[in-house]
């Protein structure tokens, strides 16, 4: 029972931090994968800059309510889906982070234009900017997420996958970051596309977990210190 409080402490930080960051505004979850089919997930009516631990409720991956407050969102389904096709995953971030979706909106691939955002490259998009609210789309999205960490949905959303909580936010974060570096640059040039050494001294050096867990860390003070 202690980690399982562990863990929905952990989801409310991370979904507080995103929200600070204007990485998920009103809409947006998060779950971790639990033994037995189940997931915790944020309900889908709270209120994400608020969110407390009441708002986190244990659900199985036909999205009902085994423990909790309210009902999960109707993406529920998008989480389940990765549980279910890919067994390295404990947990997922769904997000509509703004420069990655204006990105897919119009078309223009993501490139990897810092060290950081080469860990999600290539990031693969979902060919649709249907809401992931039924088994099919969820089928659909994890034939396009494959076995990659991240996916876009077009003019929609973005998704990060991981073995912890920990790495879904901190990809998340350097996705977006990337974006809006690309989207910056492309206004005044060409933006610089790393090499493929390039990429593959920045993942040697930079899939790190102390790494990661730094980059939580520097969010989650951020976040005490605009509540102080």
């Amino acid at each position: 029972m202690n980690q399982t409080n562990d863990h929905k402490q952990q989801i409310v930080r991370c979904i507080r931090m995103l929200e600070h960051n204007g990485i998920l505004d009103y809409n947006g979850h998060a779950s971790i994968r639990l033994d037995g089919d189940r997931m915790l997930i944020n309900i889908g009516s709270c209120q994400r800059s608020q969110l407390t631990v009441e708002d986190i409720c244990t659900i199985d991956f036909d999205g009902n309510v085994i423990e909790g407050n309210g009902k999960p969102p109707l993406e529920f389904h998008l989480h389940a889906g990765v549980y279910k096709a890919r067994s390295d995953v404990e947990a997922v971030i769904h997000a509509h982070p703004n420069w990655s979706t204006i990105l897919s909106t119009a078309g223009v691939s993501y490139i990897p234009v810092y060290a950081q955002g080469s860990l999600v490259y290539p990031l693969p998009v979902l060919d649709s900017p249907d809401s992931i609210n039924n088994p099919e789309m969820a089928n659909r999205l994890t034939d396009t997420l494959g076995d990659r960490p991240a996916a876009l949905m077009k003019a929609h959303g973005a998704v990060t996958c991981g073995e912890s909580l920990v790495d879904a936010f901190v990809l998340m974060n350097y996705l977006e970051d990337n974006a809006e570096r690309q989207y910056m640059a492309a206004q005044i040039g060409t933006p610089y596309s790393f090499s493929d050494e390039e990429l593959m001294l920045c993942r040697e050096k930079l899939w790190d977990p102390n790494l990661f867990k730094r980059t939580w860390d520097h969010f989650s003070a951020k976040l005490d210190e605009a509540a102080s």
